[in-house]
């Protein structure tokens, strides 16, 4: 079985599907592979289901893609200032894998987008890791020799990739903010690889 790096997001507008597919870029440049996947939206209407397979984009991810991942890099839309529910039931439906200890010692990274340049990007990154840090995993950033952290003026931060939309909600990642989901994916990439061998 190949070794590959779970990109988990979820998107409602394209910003962090967009993000999600730079960081698989980041991740497919060390040679393991990025298994892009997403999962359903949810609703207050007990009533309302998700068809099995989305209509466009990646598929749903199931329990065995988190379980048999070598790294992770979990990607939600801000929803003031923690991730998205959808993302969050996904999240709270894996205690099997926390019983089994399924994640212990893989590395983790976050990304996520808001609408406004302090809409609670990072508030929301720090969310996505707690639960990650409970599952056992090994968390990482992205360091300050990625230069697009010092020189960008949209998203990007040292706790994750970030994109700024903007009121119009302009999915479309700057040449910063593409650089940074990419460093992201190169760094789980070579720690997967790293923690691997031990």
């Amino acid at each position: 079985m190949t070794d590959y790096v779970l990109v988990l997001y979820y998107s409602r507008n394209g910003s962090v599907a967009n993000l999600a597919r730079q960081v698989a870029r980041g991740i497919e440049g060390t040679g393991l592979e990025a298994r892009l996947r997403t999962v359903p939206a949810i609703s207050a209407d007990h009533e309302s289901t998700a068809a099995p397979v989305p209509e466009s984009g990646a598929p749903y991810c199931t329990l065995d893609d988190l379980s048999g991942c070598a790294g992770l890099a979990l990607g939600s839309p801000t929803r003031f200032g923690n991730m998205a529910a959808p993302m969050k039931y996904f999240i709270d439906q894996t205690s099997e894998l926390w019983m089994k200890g399924a994640l212990i010692g893989k590395p983790a990274g976050v990304f996520s987008a808001t609408s406004s340049l302090h809409g609670g990007q990072e508030s929301t990154l720090l969310s996505m890791m707690t639960p990650l840090l409970h599952h056992g995993m090994v968390i990482t950033g992205v360091p300050y020799s990625e230069t697009a952290l010092v020189e960008t003026t949209t998203g990007g931060t040292p706790y994750g990739p970030t994109h700024v939309s903007g009121t119009h909600s302009d999915p479309t990642l700057t040449d910063h903010e593409i650089s940074v989901a990419r460093t992201l994916g190169k760094r789980l990439g070579e720690l997967a690889k790293q923690l691997k061998a031990r």
